[in-house]
């Protein structure tokens, strides 16, 4: 008996785009927490667009993105690939976003085929286990009205999104050290296809990146309306294999803001200490005129 849809169930579905055309994809959109497309799913779909011009044998290796304009979530989003080159070790694709006939996102992918070579990487950080975090559901009604938390649990409810400790909306006024630390995984598990796991970090690394920005100064963020922001640009790399369906740990600091514009930055590691990612991200990051 086929079990009922879930939230995860409904992302796939999200992220699997229509073929149009030979490099020419369409996607569908959904409403965020803002009143513009997630970021993070813009980001995943461009990637699943330019992965699905490259050879099953090449992996995804890195990815830097420019977020042009809002997108609409009312209105689908045509993918469009370039397929800049294909050399005997690696693979480069461009994608370009557009609604309403204009740009509203850009993307380069660069994709490897395996081999060995020089390894090393920067230790794991100290992090409590994830099991022993409170649930989103546990988590979110102690820091966020009732109607705000119930909106988050709900465009969040793909992923098990663990806070180690209070998340900006939970400490507003009282400025810290820009670090925070969040464990993930998606809500269900997922087929074994590699481009798929990279996509789903993708779509989650757009979630909490800024939260540093803004413990740096005390504001809650987005949730409780204190700040102004959207991403400007996200650029990540994949150093070695990882499943998103098992606790990967994001490790985010912020190093500096300037100029209406925050910078954040992580390492992503797996539970058993292997650096799987590293990402950047710049958005805008401004206090509401009053």
């Amino acid at each position: 008996m086929p079990h009922a849809p879930t939230a995860l169930d409904a992302l796939l579905d999200l992220l699997d785009l229509e073929r149009i055309e030979r490099d020419i994809f369409r996607g569908e959109s959904r409403s965020a927490l803002v009143p513009r497309v997630f970021g993070g799913q813009v980001a995943a779909q461009a990637l699943v667009a330019a992965g699905r011009t490259v050879p099953e044998d090449r992996p995804a290796h890195s990815l830097h993105a420019y977020f042009l304009r809002p997108g609409d979530p009312g209105a689908p989003i045509v993918y469009t690939v370039d397929r800049i080159r294909d050399g005997r070790s690696f693979t480069t694709r461009r994608v370009v976003a557009v609604q309403h006939g204009q740009p509203i996102f850009h993307l380069s992918a660069s994709f490897q085929t395996y081999e060995e070579g020089l390894d090393h990487q920067a230790d794991m950080p100290t992090a409590p286990d994830p099991e022993s975090l409170p649930t989103p559901a546990e988590m979110l009604p102690r820091h966020l009205p009732r109607e705000v938390a119930d909106r988050l649990i709900e465009a969040r409810a793909a992923v098990d999104l663990r806070y180690a400790e209070v998340p900006p909306w939970g400490s507003v006024g009282a400025p810290r050290e820009p670090r925070s630390q969040v464990w993930f995984r998606t809500n269900g598990k997922l087929a074994d296809d590699p481009l798929l796991h990279v996509v789903l970090a993708t779509y989650v690394s757009d979630m909490t990146l800024l939260d540093s920005v803004l413990l740096a100064h005390g504001r809650g963020g987005w949730a409780v309306g204190d700040v102004v922001g959207a991403s400007l640009d996200h650029a990540m790399w994949f150093h070695r294999p990882f499943r998103a369906d098992e606790w990967l740990l994001y490790d985010q600091e912020s190093p500096t803001a300037s100029g209406g514009r925050g910078l954040g930055q992580a390492r992503i590691y797996t539970q058993d200490g292997r650096l799987a990612i590293s990402v950047i991200q710049e958005g805008v990051v401004r206090v509401p005129r009053s």
